[in-house]
């Protein structure tokens, strides 16, 4: 029986499934000679590495911190039968090749998004060599959130990552099986739309007919069946989702009180009536919506209370050291009272989704910026970008996307048409992909087309912030910079009844020794100083009867940012009680 906990893509699995992650042979290629010296053919005298974690960190086995441009990886493994094997990269930064037997399967351009090769063509009985090459820069043009592009780590920006970061694994996947099937709830209609979708769908015979299956069910009732012609791409299937057991006749609605999910089964036939591929998923019945300037889920007004996690550990950097620290953090964000968080400039790992799928913790998925504008920055944050949505569309926990974050990567974006024009595009294409989650163009500030004004602040005092937003109108209208230093809309552009949220603010650090280590404003002296500036400010936020929620800056220390409730390695800095019984003073 598979365990969706442990698998690396809890919500698309096939039971048969081998994870690549450990020991791999690795070396840097500082003189690119790889490709030249045929690497692929004949690998290097070599050093160890453990996947999935990056030469950079502690449980790399390496932990070295300088920029190597160019890494090579190796590993063999076996196999009993000729069955065509997938071979999935959860994430691997940035350009990546991969060659199974000597002979090249394919490349990847990315960091942060999943993708996956074939193996059929070159796949042997017993053992089997894959090799990857990967080539990382200090180029803006990269998306890399925060990834300092400076050979030291600055302000808040950190050790970069290089190669491979995330899971790797293997799985038996007919050539002609299941590439996704794409869930949306159809919330008050009681029903889930779904849209499958083949893999190489072109090199299907044209005169046969194949048959598509789905099974849903509910803490193991069944709740409905379908099975039809597949006939086209993506051609919507609509399945009922309420529950017929006693007198509860009703779908099991998904939200941070009721976090249900129901299980569904996918399955493939030829005409013939054989099982082409079977997959195994879940989704959750949950409406985002906006009305009259606030944020509704399920129909009902939603007050945000989220955190800002980076998703950083010190001896593993971005790769989370184990799926229980993964839970560790959001038990952590539970029990300091927020109902959800801000992943920042990060896309997590699919079992930290999966987790706050079960736990019902609210999830904004945030693109990690570029730092210049020109025409390869903007191809390659939109090819990602896109990747990204349509990854993370199932999750039920994902209720907004943020492709841009306080003007990084579109400067100028205030009076210049072209960055506007690109946030526009973007925004455009997330709704294209999606029609029902919100979309923040540019969180923070200087806002173009956007779902949520959402407002970065971090003033200190609770006091001077409820003075400053008593003018609604002086900050929508653009009369003021809200935050003393930008203004909430780009020129051009205006408000127009969104719903307002606080998304950055806090950042409060205690008093240290060290100049580079740092937080917003001025520094505290002990616990007492800090819950009176946390609660001011929070209080002043929660009294704002237009704010529908806000978003603490941050959940963890990160390096030299050492602004968060927790240290690096998840102590609380202080009373984690009294954040909580703050954070749910209001809205509850």
């Amino acid at each position: 029986m598979f365990n969706r906990r442990e698998h690396p893509r809890p919500q698309f699995i096939r039971e048969d499934f081998l994870s690549l992650d450990g020991q791999w042979d690795f070396a840097f290629d500082d003189q690119n000679e790889g490709l030249k010296n045929k690497w692929f053919h004949q690998f290097p005298e070599s050093r160890q590495i453990e996947v999935p974690f990056t030469y950079e960190t502690q449980l790399s086995g390496i932990d070295e911190q300088e920029q190597h441009s160019i890494v090579w990886y190796e590993k063999t493994f076996i196999v009993d039968d000729l069955d065509n094997r997938v071979l999935t990269f959860e994430g691997s930064d940035y350009y990546t090749k991969v060659w199974l037997n000597g002979e090249l399967l394919g490349d990847h351009r990315g960091a942060y998004e999943r993708f996956s090769f074939d193996l059929a063509d070159y796949l042997v009985e017993g053992e089997n060599r894959i090799t990857v090459r990967i080539v990382d820069s200090l180029m803006n043009e990269q998306p890399r959130g925060k990834q300092t592009w400076k050979e030291e780590t600055f302000g808040c920006w950190y050790v970069g990552t290089t190669g491979i970061w995330k899971s790797v694994w293997l799985e038996k996947a007919p050539f002609n099986g299941l590439r996704a099937v794409k869930m949306t709830p159809d919330f008050d209609n009681d029903c889930i739309i779904l849209e499958p979708s083949v893999k190489n769908k072109a090199l299907l015979p044209t005169d046969k007919n194949y048959f598509f299956e789905a099974t849903v069910t509910f803490k193991g009732e069944l709740v409905s069946y379908h099975r039809s012609l597949f006939v086209h791409e993506m051609s919507p299937i609509q399945m009922e989702t309420r529950i017929k057991k006693d007198s509860n006749w009703g779908t099991q609605r998904w939200s941070p009180h009721e976090p249900n999910l129901y299980d569904v089964t996918f399955k493939l036939f030829d005409e013939s009536n054989n099982e082409i591929d079977s997959v195994v998923s879940y989704f959750g019945m949950r409406k985002i919506s906006i009305e009259n300037g606030k944020v509704l889920l399920n129909n009902e007004q939603l007050y945000q209370r989220l955190i800002l996690d980076q998703g950083y550990w010190p001896e593993s950097g971005l790769t989370p050291p184990s799926i229980d620290a993964l839970e560790k953090d959001l038990d952590l964000t539970v029990e300091s009272g927020y109902n959800g968080l801000r992943k920042h400039q990060k896309i997590e790992d699919e079992r930290f989704m999966y987790l706050c799928d079960t736990k019902g913790l609210l999830v904004w998925v945030e693109m990690p910026s570029t730092y210049i504008f020109n025409d390869l920055a903007m191809t390659n944050l939109t090819d990602e970008w896109r990747q990204i949505v349509e990854q993370h569309y199932n999750h039920p926990s994902v209720i907004t996307w943020v492709p841009f974050n306080e003007s990084w990567g579109v400067k100028g974006i205030v009076d210049l048409v072209k960055p506007q024009q690109f946030t526009e595009s973007i925004y455009y294409l997330t709704k294209a992909i999606d029609a029902n989650r919100p979309v923040i163009t540019n969180d923070g500030w200087e806002h173009t087309i956007s779902d949520i004004l959402t407002l970065h602040d971090y003033e200190e005092f609770g006091a001077a912030f409820a003075e400053r937003y008593a003018d609604k109108e002086a900050i929508v209208e653009n009369d003021v910079m809200f935050n003393r230093d930008w203004f909430a809309f780009a020129k051009g552009y205006g408000y127009k009844g969104q719903p307002i949220i606080i998304s950055e603010y806090g950042g409060i650090a205690f008093e240290n020794s060290t100049e580079e280590n740092w937080g917003y404003g001025n520094q505290v002296k002990n616990e007492a100083a800090f819950l009176e500036r946390f609660n001011r400010i929070t209080h002043a936020i929660q009294d704002l009867e237009y704010i529908n929620g806000f978003c603490y800056t941050q959940l963890t220390d990160v390096e030299q940012e050492i602004n968060g409730l927790y240290t690096p390695d998840r102590q609380p800095k202080v009373t984690i009680a009294e954040i909580k019984a703050t954070n749910e003073r209001r809205f509850k």
